[in-house]
């Protein structure tokens, strides 16, 4: 017999308002952004966003993660702290459509802003230095974590965290899957990308498209490059 999958803090994510913000205006010029707008985008326990930069991965994973109360450099409902403005405004106009019951806790982790965050726990913890490298640090902020069960958004983790730590990473994202917690990452890793539980959504110049992990870009891509770099290096002369 089929075990029922648990509720998901997060079924759908789409307009609140129909064409309440303006197709002319950004972040709506975004392919993906404006297909989310104007089709909506269903989520799974685990969804991946690929693609290239500015295909819009972290302006929807950041408008996520705001529109579902989280602080947007990182951390959890408690956290509170910033050091810069980098949300797009697109949070407000998005609707998060919830499973009745589902779990209303959640912890955003983007590299890109984790070392101010570390500095803003330091600070609570009366000026406990870390004198952990940066993957490191990542790596124990989120195993310390491991037991809040509901959304986990990943924002290219891989940027702090060797291959080690990206497998690191996995092992975590299996026993959170495990414990009924729902998962959205963007990135750039094909380590990242390949959990076998993932749902893949590939970001474009057209838009979103779900892919198979083989069929990916970035897949390909590297292992061209694994296969025989100096195809590419002899370019760099």
């Amino acid at each position: 017999m089929t075990r029922p999958l648990p509720p998901l803090p997060l079924r759908r994510i789409e307009e609140h308002n129909p064409h309440e913000l303006p197709r002319n205006d950004w972040p709506a010029t975004i392919p993906a952004v404006r297909q989310i707008l104007d089709e909506g985008l269903d989520l799974s326990p685990f969804t991946v966003l690929v693609g290239e930069n500015g295909s819009g991965k972290s302006t929807i994973v950041e408008a996520v993660a705001a529109a579902f109360g989280l602080n947007v450099e990182g951390g959890t409902r408690n956290a509170h702290h910033r050091t810069q403005h980098t949300e797009s405004g697109l949070e407000d106009h998005l609707r998060l459509v919830r499973d009745a019951g589902a779990a209303k806790q959640g912890v955003f982790l983007r590299a890109e802003t984790m070392h101010g965050h570390l500095a803003y726990l330091s600070e609570l913890n009366a000026g406990r230095h870390n004198f952990q490298s940066h993957g490191e640090s990542f790596i124990e902020f989120f195993t310390a974590r491991a037991g809040i069960r509901g959304l986990w958004i990943f924002d290219e983790a891989e940027s702090a965290l060797s291959f080690n730590g990206c497998l690191a990473l996995l092992s975590q994202i299996t026993e959170l899957l495990a414990t009924g917690s729902q998962i959205i990452m963007s990135t750039h890793s094909p380590i990242l990308a390949s959990h076998p539980a993932a749902t893949i959504y590939e970001l474009s110049e057209t838009g979103i498209t779900r892919q198979h992990y083989n069929d990916l870009d970035l897949v390909r891509d590297w292992r061209l490059f694994l296969d025989a770099p100096e195809r590419y290096l002899r370019h760099l002369a």
